[in-house]
Formats: C-alpha cells, sequence, structure tokens
C-alpha cells in the first residue's frame, strides 16, 4: 500500500528513492541466489563422484562389510576381493579407526576375500556361514 502511494506520486516523493534502492537489492539478491544454484549441481557432482570407489568387487558380499565400510575402504583403494586379501589387517584397521568405525574387525573379511579373490565360492559360503559379522562365532 505504502509502495503504491509512492509510485502514484500520492506521498512524499522524496522517498520514492528508498523504495527503487530496495526494490534494486531484492532483484539482485534474487539474480545472485538463481546464478549461485546453478553451480552448486557441478560442484556437487564432483565431490559425490570424487567420495566413490573405484568400480570393482561387491565387498558387501562380505560378511561383516555393509556398504558404509565399503565405501570407506574403496576410498582408501581397497576396491578388489584381491585388495582386500592383500591387506594386512593393522591396515584395514587403521583405516576403519580414521573414519570412525572403530568397533569393526577386519580379520574374518580378510579370511573371506581370500576365497573370494581365488574364486572358492563353496569355502566362501561356509566362512560366511560360520561367522556373525565377520566374526567367529562362539
Amino acid at each position: 500500500m505504502f509502495a503504491m502511494r509512492l509510485l502514484s506520486g500520492g506521498a512524499d516523493t522524496g522517498l520514492l528513492w528508498i523504495l527503487w534502492v530496495l526494490l534494486g537489492l531484492f532483484a539482485l539478491s534474487a539474480a545472485v541466489g538463481w546464478l549461485s544454484s546453478l553451480r552448486k549441481p557441478e560442484q556437487a557432482g564432483a565431490e559425490s563422484e570424487a567420495a566413490l570407489p573405484v568400480a570393482g568387487d561387491d565387498l558387501v558380499l562380505i560378511e561383516g562389510i555393509g556398504p558404509k565400510v565399503a565405501k570407506v575402504l574403496g576410498r582408501a583403494g581397497i576396491c578388489t576381493f584381491e585388495d582386500l586379501a592383500g591387506a594386512k589387517k593393522a591396515d584395514v584397521q587403521k583405516i576403519l579407526d580414521q573414519a570412525g568405525l572403530q568397533m569393526m574387525d577386519p580379520a574374518g573379511w580378510i579370511d573371506q576375500a581370500k576365497l573370494a579373490a581365488k574364486g572358492d565360492w563353496d569355502a566362501f559360503e561356509k566362512l560366511k556361514g560360520s561367522l556373525k559379522g565377520g566374526r567367529k562365532g562362539k
């Protein structure tokens, strides 16, 4: 209402410049917001691609490894059963600790990965069945 009176000249036109400044600031902020929203998908795409592990074996097949752990291992360069089979338990544990996954025990994972890397799926399934969370059942 106030803006309409200013524009029609019915009120103090000395304040008209305030309306134009506010309108200009609004238009500028809308343009900046629109331009910044156009740039975010490109940046997010680059970040999410960098976060994805390199294509390899499905480490989630190993008892005790879920999608989150598989991503952590993939970012550390362990993407295949062979990579995991050749890794040292202490090195894998360090990767897990740095990711905040201290309660994990990779010893059973490495044994499973050795069988999977050889393609000995019968022994793999037998070992996997005897584990719970990647650890030997008691």
